[in-house]
């Protein structure tokens, strides 16, 4: 008796789905592939034995390697990488400090560079700082006078040391004071605007954006911003000079410990300097600008994604007192 094909379609089962005997079930390409991909799928999911919420017992799989009983030298290595480490944390700025000032010099004797948009961003900032801050410079400054200038100028006559009055006033307040005060008001008036600004465009992209387009941030942000700051410190400077000088003498001579003229007063002043002091005295008033613009510009464009106003104005405004104190005691050491 024959085998009669199955009713209905009339098709070999062996060929619609079925398996013939002997040929294990995942033998179709299909079934085969599927099951593959779901092993795949299983390998790469996480083990499932540890608790939702919790990290792995092995956080790093460097971790495995650390061993649990370290050597003499393998201590003495972990303390050299770590001072290492925190050396070069520290430095870090400083060796960018050097590397942009002769960037800005190189750069700013190139008539090329002085494109109209830099050309616009120096005029800006210029009047920002100079303009901004000529009535802070000012106040401070016939604070400074009442004071300090006039009570120097009365111990000096109550002692009988007149003469040395000129001497005292170009050493302590023109050569040490005025730098010091000028550098910590462009700072925080001037110097915490620009590093918000440029610290902000860092952060949100916009630096990036003007990279990507050939505009180079150093060129249209830093170098004509640190020299409006130059010029301000020495403006601001000068200016704070006179008005402490000057607002001194008025004290003294209302109050009756000095007799001389107001031209006299200064002609004192004046001959009391040294042809060095004619050269310090400046120089350092425009070092000063041109560090704490610097500092300021750097610490905005080196801003990471995650600072926000609240790290970078404190690490910014640090910085900027560790460069006026700085560059006060080396022109102090007449280095």
């Amino acid at each position: 008796m024959t085998d009669e094909p199955s009713s209905g379609t009339g098709q070999n089962p062996h060929t619609d789905g079925g398996t013939q005997p002997g040929t294990p079930a995942n033998s179709h390409p299909h079934a085969a592939a599927g099951q593959g991909t779901a092993h795949e799928q299983t390998t790469d999911r996480p083990d499932d034995s540890t608790p939702a919420g919790q990290p792995p017992e092995i956080f790093h799989p460097d971790d495995e390697e650390l061993p649990r009983n370290p050597t003499v030298g393998q201590y003495i290595r972990r303390f050299l990488a770590a001072t290492g480490a925190l050396v070069r944390r520290q430095v870090w700025f400083l060796l960018i400090m050097l590397g942009t000032i002769w960037g800005v010099l190189n750069e700013s004797v190139r008539p090329g560079n002085w494109r109209r948009t830099v050309r616009y961003e120096f005029q800006m900032t210029l009047s920002s700082v100079t303009v901004g801050g000529l009535l802070s410079t000012l106040v401070t400054g016939t604070l400074t006078g009442v004071a300090v200038v006039s009570q120097a100028i009365y111990w000096l006559g109550f002692a009988g040391m007149a003469k040395m009055t000129g001497s005292i006033l170009v050493s302590v307040i023109v050569r040490e004071i005025a730098p010091v005060l000028v550098g910590v008001l462009m700072l925080g008036r001037s110097g915490m605007l620009s590093l918000a600004e440029i610290g902000m465009l860092t952060t949100g992209g916009q630096i990036r954006s003007l990279q990507a387009g050939g505009l180079d941030p150093f060129l249209l942000l830093v170098l004509p911003r640190t020299l409006a700051f130059m010029v301000s410190g020495f403006t601001l400077g000068i200016l704070f000079s006179v008005a402490s000088l000057t607002t001194g003498y008025v004290i003294s001579r209302a109050s009756g410990a000095l007799s001389s003229s107001l031209l006299s007063y200064y002609y004192d002043v004046a001959t009391a300097m040294t042809p060095t002091d004619y050269i310090l005295i400046p120089l350092k008033f425009v070092v000063v600008g041109f560090l704490v613009g610097l500092g300021c510009c750097v610490s905005g464009l080196t801003a990471s994604g995650e600072d926000t106003l609240a790290t970078m104005l404190p690490r910014g405004f640090s910085r900027g007192m560790l460069i006026v104190m700085a560059v006060s005691v080396l022109f102090s050491l007449k280095l």
